[in-house]
């Protein structure tokens, strides 16, 4: 009888293993999602993603750790441009050098095994394996520092709007540049931690005011969540990312527009649940928060995001599939108003 159970329980299953056979990246992300352990959950994550795309769903996007540096920075643009997502909330330090890409600032491959005490003699900065020059990212930071001066100086700015602002004399190669042709909003919920802060310091000191309005960002997230039929959230890496899109559902919850939690969920990250952060905590613990739906479609891959994520994008991409809609905003003073195309 014993046996019997047994193998109910796995007649109807499918084999781990996978073919080896000539396939494009599409039909190879879609069968790992057979495989058991990470690659199984690469698949399943697609998946996921792909099932947002079908419904009127607004698709938040958390960007965290140095993934721009790493090479990230045109798989994200693409995923503005072409509107697999609706909304990024992104680390400073992120946008800052995907500005550096758009004003022709470059990233290099370097060593982590480098003599750090030389590279800094040189100018040169490291991040792990990247090498960026320090003379040039001088020269972003004083960008940044006019660019603020050019600014209202009695009017208090969202990220928001900084960045939609920042975003209209750069390539659509860019994060910002895409965002900005695609209608994409982007938030930078902790903008003086990056060297945007720098360049507005910069500006400070010689005399302009500077007034960035972060609780106004909280409000216009919010007001997203409010008035989407449904949210998704896909997060690369975790920290302040992660935390600013989930704790819109605390907010809309006390005044007294709840959804319920966020429908499906995604999430790319080397961190683990085990050590208590939120980089790394699960998505059931955040049902028990009541950021995510009890229901939710939802999937986390714990794998470096530098290689999952291009293999999920370029599945995306060579996939051809095709969104049902995707929001559309119109931003007034203190209102937000959000249909669906």
């Amino acid at each position: 009888m014993e046996h019997s159970h047994g193998h109910d329980l796995i007649c109807n299953k499918e084999r781990t293993t996978i073919p080896m056979k000539d396939r494009g990246v599409a039909e190879l992300v879609g069968d790992m999602g057979r495989m058991g352990f990470q690659g199984g959950q690469l698949g399943a994550s697609l998946r996921v993603w792909e099932r947002m795309m079908d419904e009127d769903v607004t698709i938040f996007l958390g960007l965290a750790g140095a993934m721009v540096p790493a090479g990230l920075g045109e798989f994200i643009a693409y995923l503005l441009r072409e509107r697999k997502v609706d909304c990024l909330v992104s680390t400073g330090a992120n946008l800052f050098h995907d500005l550096c890409e758009g004003l022709g600032i470059i990233h290099f491959r370097g060593s982590s095994c480098a003599d750090d005490a030389y590279l800094n003699e040189c100018k040169i900065d490291r991040i792990y394996d990247v090498f960026v020059s320090e003379i040039e990212l001088h020269k972003a930071d004083n960008y940044i520092s006019d660019f603020v001066k050019g600014l209202d100086q009695d009017r208090r700015y969202s990220s928001r709007e900084l960045m939609e602002m920042v975003g209209k004399g750069l390539p659509d190669t860019t994060i910002l540049g895409a965002a900005h042709k695609a209608g994409v909003p982007i938030f930078v919920p902790a903008l003086g931690d990056s060297s945007w802060g720098i360049g507005m310091v910069i500006a400070l000191r010689e005399g302009c005011r500077v007034l960035v309005d972060q609780i106004k960002d909280v409000d216009e997230i919010t007001r997203i969540v409010e008035r989407s039929a449904q949210t998704g959230v896909i997060y690369i890496g975790g920290g302040v990312p992660k935390n600013f899109i989930q704790q819109t559902e605390v907010i809309a919850e006390l005044i007294g527009n709840y959804s319920g939690g966020h429908s499906y969920a995604i999430q790319y990250t080397a961190d683990s649940p085990h050590w208590g952060g939120l980089s790394g905590c699960t998505f059931e613990e955040a049902v028990s928060w009541g950021k995510v739906k009890k229901e939710a479609s939802k999937v986390q891959v714990f794998s470096d995001a530098t290689i999952t994520v291009p293999l999920v994008v370029q599945a995306l991409q060579a996939s051809g599939h095709r969104r049902k809609s995707y929001p559309v905003y119109n931003w007034r003073e203190g209102d937000l108003e959000l249909n669906y195309r």
